[in-house]
């Protein structure tokens, strides 16, 4: 009889980071909006992603309908290692480990620093996906000398960080050196 315990909401009362099932499927939710048009009924705009393919879908449906809202917390786990497409996260307080394969998290893979801490989503007490924060800290492995001569304002020069992730940075950047770089466009915000 479990199916008379699910939590089922309109979409109008579902928010960002809730986790709805869609089409058979778990999706969290990027993004939801009501829109009310003049002359029209209310109507409501979501963006999911599929935790099983990745995909991210938008959504147009009524405030009458209902979703089966799934279970869902998020914990802090440290980032461990990577072994053959398998990411393991540590619970710093439980020493418990998960695994997450990378086509799950999918672009979460270029900010993945050993020893950081990340909030990872657990579904129905299972990871699902790694929520970025908007910016991340990262060290310089690779970087070009400056060529002399190149003084315009805003010049820029690729640099390689720790991960493998290639981000245009200014000219007066070194290997070794701590950047702060923006997880949504993938581009460096300055030094840490």
């Amino acid at each position: 009889m479990k199916e008379d315990t699910l939590a089922t909401a309109p979409p109008n009362q579902i928010r960002k980071n809730d986790v709805i099932r869609y089409k058979g499927d778990p999706h969290v939710v990027l993004e939801s909006i009501v829109r009310t048009p003049p002359n029209l009924s209310a109507f409501v705009q979501m963006d999911l992603r599929s935790l099983t393919t990745g995909k991210s879908i938008p959504v147009r449906c009524s405030t009458k309908e209902q979703f089966e809202v799934l279970d869902s917390r998020s914990r802090q786990l440290q980032f461990s290692y990577e072994n053959r497409g398998e990411y393991v996260f540590m619970d710093p307080n439980t020493y418990d480990q998960f695994e997450l394969r990378k086509d799950v998290i999918k672009e979460a893979v270029d900010f993945l620093v050993p020893n950081q801490t990340y909030e990872v989503l657990f579904v129905e007490d299972h990871p699902t996906l790694v929520v970025l924060p908007s910016s991340v800290e990262m060290k310089v492995v690779e970087a070009a000398e400056a060529v002399r001569g190149n003084t315009a304002t805003n010049v820029t020069k690729p640099v390689t960080l720790e991960t493998g992730l290639v981000v245009q940075a200014p000219l007066f950047i070194k290997i070794g050196e701590i950047l702060k770089i923006s997880t949504k466009e993938k581009e460096y915000l300055g030094r840490a």
